[in-house]
This record gives structure tokens, sequence and C-alpha cells, in this order.
């Protein structure tokens, strides 16, 4: 049986120790809900792999987006080398739903180019899940959609051993029902081929292939062999070994009922289309009609159709309104209720949860009220928060900022399990961990606090000025900051004040630059680089400051019109920009206002009180706080200009500025000459995670093949 082993140079931090200990000790004594509230920079991941080490327990990370997902996935892979660390986010390079607009009638097909990296990973991640004990899975709110039953998934596979008696036929009908396509001139995922009596097969979730050798009716070798070469991996002093191949696809339908589907599908369309023309549509029944008796004539014929997922709930088996099979069925498939939850990020990931369902649903209405769909197409969705909930064993939040009702969750919960043992202490019983100085705040072990840094850097002095001269002030601090060759940043209410800001800003002589959601991705990176080499001394933004920038250089934050209340300037809004300021020893936050809300109230408290902590824990410990040194990283995009211009006569390249592409005096064929190299780059940088440049380089064919 595998075990989790963390391997890394570093060892965890007493306050890092707290946490582990009472974060384990609360799994143990059945808690159902944590949180482990944790300020930026001290080390959660750390903790949360360490957790996963004690218990030897199967875990499911969740974070809220592809490109945290991806910096989770490096980090857990490095932390279990020999374990089996999966990713499983959303497939796409790009996606277009299906969809209609009533009031233009302009029907869009789903449209999506789906990464087969990706798609590997996928694969792989549910195949880890039922074969093996020491997985870790990396996901996107992805994992709350539907994928099929993991009973049909684990039922349809083919096992190969020597000695097995099977005919060469039914080898190749039963990888057809797996959805692995012949293919005898391109053996790439997902396929296999046929020559005499040797089956070579390339499974969709390995780096290798299988090699079957036959000898009559029987199988005599199974072998592992490279794809591309064709070599044997496997020694020739090894016994042949027995594999287990499971499906190409993660939705397979069982053939052998699809006629008694069928039947329910054309009894359901016939109730449909009468239902709609008592309503007088008869439009939508005629278009219902063709598209259903379409979509049975192609599974009939080649077991697919486009859209076969809104057809799942009958291959399933589920009624009407029955939940999907997603990932999280997986889990309790194979490992019962002894497996993990982390939510990454929670303040951010458990709202979008909680919102994809109604998002999925109204786009649906639309289809299936003007006859595009079957109402079976409802069933076809993410989970309802509620069975979210229902299906995991338990969750640990991570979040620097938990919302109230995380921690109102953990507070219930940790309650009941301690009265139903019979305990009043908050910490558990025979903890030897150090009780950070909150610990009563909460009045519960399910709230578990990480406030010290492995720097030690506490955090940020918090200072509050009148407004009504904040922009002379705020010029006057960042000029402070220039003669210690540190960095500042300043957070507006709107884009066009930080535009505007920081154009009166540069007439004042001053380097300067904004950023928001309209500056371009892969711009932003450059931005935040030349800011920390110091081609700038301050930026300007709205909310990108909040979260996931690691700028070791900013000594300073200032808040402009930090008492207009609203989402810009919650309590949750505040915390989180006034933590940019926590990655350097001298770290300070300016809030301008006139009055103190109720917002900057309790943000300034929690943070004063965990500086608070954070300094005596100091001095307890002997920890001197040193400045956060991080290298600059390499540009995504390298800008040399003879590379370009070389670069541009021939197509595209990886390293290719996209804005200087003019497509204006291309012909048509050279168009689509540049359009078929950019795909090609696209799809790399998808396979190097770098979703960024994908989605970039995705925007520059659209537009120039519009």
């Amino acid at each position: 049986m595998n075990k989790f082993e963390l391997k890394s140079p570093f060892s965890a931090t007493p306050d890092q120790k707290s946490a582990v200990e009472n974060l384990v000790r609360g799994v143990l004594r059945k808690i159902p809900y944590q949180v482990l509230l944790g300020v930026t920079g001290s080390g959660k991941t750390f903790t949360i792999a360490n957790v996963i080490e004690r218990l030897q327990m199967p875990a499911l990370i969740i974070s809220h987006n592809k490109t945290l997902a991806t910096q989770l996935y490096q980090e857990f892979r490095d932390f279990f080398p020999d374990d089996a660390v999966s990713f499983f986010v959303s497939y796409y390079d790009y996606y277009q739903p299906e969809a209609y607009i009533p009031s233009t009638d302009t029907y869009i097909e789903k449209d999506a180019g789906i990464n087969d990296l990706i798609d590997k990973l996928r694969l792989a991640s549910t195949t880890n899940i039922l074969t093996r004990k020491d997985t870790i899975v990396i996901a996107s709110v992805s994992c709350i959609y539907n994928i099929g039953s993991p009973r049909e998934y684990g039922h349809f596979t083919l096992e190969f051993s020597k000695g097995t008696k099977i005919q060469r036929k039914e080898i190749i009908n039963r990888l057809i029902d797996l959805r692995y396509e012949r293919g005898e001139f391109g053996f790439h995922r997902g396929t296999f081929r046929v020559r005499g009596d040797v089956v070579d097969i390339y499974p969709s979730y390995e780096d290798c292939g299988i090699r079957v050798h036959l000898t009559g009716d029987k199988i005599d070798q199974v072998k592992i062999i490279d794809p591309v070469s064709g070599t044997i991996l496997t020694s020739s002093n090894q016994k042949p070994s027995s594999y287990i191949l499971y499906p190409a696809k993660h939705y397979i339908t069982d053939l052998s009922k699809n006629r008694e589907v069928f039947v329910k599908i054309r009894q359901d369309l016939q109730s449909r289309t009468q239902e709609l023309k008592n309503e007088g549509k008869e439009l939508e029944a005629y278009r219902l009609k063709q598209r259903v008796a379409y979509d049975l004539e192609m599974i009939e014929e080649v077991g697919y159709v486009k859209g076969i997922e809104n057809y799942s709930r009958y291959f399933d088996g589920r009624l009407p309104g029955d939940p999907p099979f997603t990932l999280i069925d997986y889990f309790r498939e194979s490992y019962g209720r002894n497996w993990l939850v982390f939510i990454d990020e929670s303040h951010i990931t458990f709202p979008q949860i909680r919102g994809m369902y109604r998002g999925d649903l109204s786009r649906k209405k639309t289809l299936v009220d003007h006859g595009f769909r079957l109402p079976a197409a409802f069933d076809n969705r993410p989970f309802k928060f509620d069975e979210f909930m229902m299906r995991i064993p338990n969750f640990i939040a991570t979040s620097a900022t938990p919302s109230a009702w995380e921690i109102s969750m953990a507070k219930d919960s940790a309650k009941l399990v301690r009265k139903k043992a019979g305990r009043k202490s908050n910490l558990p019983q025979g903890s030897k961990a150090i009780p950070p100085l909150g610990w009563n705040r909460y009045d519960t072990s399910g709230i578990v606090e990480q406030l010290l840094r492995p720097t030690g850097i506490p955090d940020p002095k918090i200072l509050i000025k009148p407004s009504e001269n904040q922009v002379k002030d705020v010029i006057e601090e960042i000029k402070k900051r220039k003669k210690k060759g540190e960095r500042t940043l300043v957070t507006t209410l709107t884009k066009k004040t930080a535009e505007d800001l920081s154009h009166y800003l540069i007439e004042k002589k001053m380097k300067v630059h904004y950023l928001h959601s309209d500056v371009a991705t892969l711009e932003r990176g450059d931005i935040l680089d030349d800011l920390r080499r110091g081609k700038y001394d301050c930026l300007i933004g709205v909310n990108l400051l909040r979260e996931g920038l690691d700028l070791p250089e900013v000594s300073l934050v200032a808040i402009l019109d930090a008492d207009k209340e609203g989402f810009l300037r919650s309590e949750v809004s505040l915390i989180q920009t006034m933590g940019r300021a926590a990655r350097h020893v001298e770290g300070c936050v300016i809030l301008y206002a006139n009055q103190l809300t109720g917002s900057m109230r309790r943000a300034i408290a929690e943070v004063d009180r965990r500086r608070k902590y954070q300094l005596k824990m100091n001095k307890v410990l002997g920890i001197k706080p040193t400045s956060i040194k991080k290298p600059i990283r390499k540009k995504l995009v390298e800008k040399d200009e003879e590379e370009i211009e070389k670069l541009f006569k021939y197509g595209t390249g990886r390293y290719l500025d996209l804005s200087l592409i003019d497509t204006e005096g291309l012909t048509p064929m050279d168009k689509k000459k540049l359009v078929i190299k950019l795909r090609r780059e696209m799809r790399l940088a998808a396979e190097d995670l770098n979703f960024e440049l994908a989605a970039e380089i995705r925007d520059k064919i659209k537009g120039i093949e519009n």
C-alpha cells in the first residue's frame, strides 16, 4: 500500500506545528468543518501538506481558478514526488457554451477547444482515485460538474494478463466500447493500432503505451512501451505484467441499455412537444422533434453526438432533479468518508460553488423554453450548494479572511463534538501546541489560527489620515519610499480615478502606472515586474491589488476613500488589501478617511490583533523579522526585436509579442497559415499550463478569423 511521504528541505515552524496539531486532532475527533485562518505568507500550503502526511488520507483541494490551482499542483507535486498528485480543472482552452438569445433570434452552438494534456490529467485523476490510496487531487470548482458515474467508469475496464483467453476481435470491440479510436497511421492518447497478433494501446491517462502479444486466442505477453519509438520500457528479464485499462473518456454509456433509454427519451419528447403545442409554440415543438431525432440517430450509429451530456440523466439512470455524478462521487466510491477536503481561499471559492448552479440553470432554461433541448438538459448541471455540502465528509477551509458563515459552521460543529464528548476545553485534549492569542476569540477549536510568518514579518502598521488632501499627502509618501528604494501601491474606487491619478502623477514627473482589469493579462505581469525592478515607484489600481500579488519591495499600501462603505471597502477587502504590505519589514498602511466606518473598525482591530501576537511571539521564539527576497520571474513574452521581425515574416512563435502582429496587409491564405501556427502555439502554451498566454493567443485567433 502506497503511503504519503512529504519531502521538503524546510521544517515546520512552531506556528505551523501548532496548526497541524490542532487540525489533525480536529479531524480525528470528527469535527466536520474547520477553518485554517492563516495570514498571507504564513505557509498554509505547507501546513496542509503536513496534515495530509500525518493523517495518511486521500485529499481533494479545491481552488477558485486555474492559475492558483496550477500553482498548488506544482507545489504539492514537489512535496509528494512519489505519490499520485493529480490535476483536475476544466479541459477547455476556450469554451463557448450552447446558448440562445431570444431578442435577436440568435442560436449559438457549443464550441470548445479541448486541451489534450489537461484531458489526460483529468482522466489520470479519476484513475488514481479508483486504484490508489495515496491520491491528492488539485481541482478547480469544475469538480462539481457532471462527468458520469464512477461505477460505470470503473465497470468499463479491460484487463490484460498472461494466459487470458480472448480473441483479437473481442479486444478490438472492447476497446471501441471504451471509446478508444483505431488509428493505424497516428498513435496518440486514446487510440490503438493492430499489427498482426500485436495490439498497441495508448491509454488516455498515461505517458506510455501498452503492447499486447497474442498467440492464437490467448494473451502471451503484456509490455509497457514508449509510444513514440515503440521501445520496450520493461526489461527483458521481467515477467510479463498485467494491466487494467480504463476508458478513454469520463462519460461512458452502456450501449446494451440504449433501447430502453431511447424509449424513455422518445416518451419525454412526445410529452414535451405536445406541451409546447398547447402553449402555441409550433415552431419550438418542430425544432425540438428534429433535434432529438437527429441526436438519437447519431448515438445509435456511432455511440456519440455533440451535446450527449444533455441526455446523461437517462443513461445514468437518474430521476428528474437527481444530482449529477461528479469527481466527488469518485472519492466517495473509493474511500467512503475517509478522505479530506481543503477549500483554498475559501472566502472566494465557497461563493463560486454556491453560485454555479443558478448561472447554469438560467442559460439552460432559455434553451428548453425555445425548443433547443429537452427538460432533461437541466439535470446535466453542477451541484447545488447543499448537494455539495452533503457529499463531502469534512472541509478544512483556508483563508486570511474567512466569512462569517465559515466561522459559524466551524464554531457550531466543534461545539457539538465537544458536547458529545463531554469536554469544555477549547484546546484539543493533550495538545502541547502553543495556543494563539486569538484562540478564545471564537470560543472553539474549530478555528485554527496560523498568524506567524517564517520570515517573522508582522502585519503592517495602520495610520488613518483625513481624505481632503489625500492626493497631495500620498505624493509625499511615495517620495519617502522612493528615497529608500521601496515601492507603493495605491487603491482607488474606480478605474477612471486610477487612470486620472496616474496621469496626474506622471505630469508631476513621478514614475507610476495604473493597473486594472482593462489592462491585458500579459501586460499586467510585465507591469508588476517593472515595479519590482524600479521602473515604477508606484502602482495605482482598484480591486486587482487585493489578492495574489507577491511584491516584497512594497512597503506602503495607501487606500484612498477608505470610508466609502461597499464591496471594495468591506472588512474582507480592507484586510486583503492591507495584506499586500505584509511582505516588507517596514510595511505600513494608510487609510484616507473622514470617518471610521464599521468595516474599517473591524479590519483595523483584526490586523492590530494579529500584529500584537506576531510581535510577542517573535520575542518568545527569538525571531528577527527579515524581508522576503524573491527573484523576478522571466517575462511571459520576450521582446527581442530581431527575433520578432524574423518570426513575423513566417507566422509566429512562442516568444512573439502578439500586439505586434498586423494582419491588415496579409492575404487570406497568409492569414490561414498564421492561424494554423497560432493554434499550435496556443496548445504549447496550454501544455506548459500557461493558461494566460493560451487565452491571449485564442483571442488573437478570433480577431484574425473575424
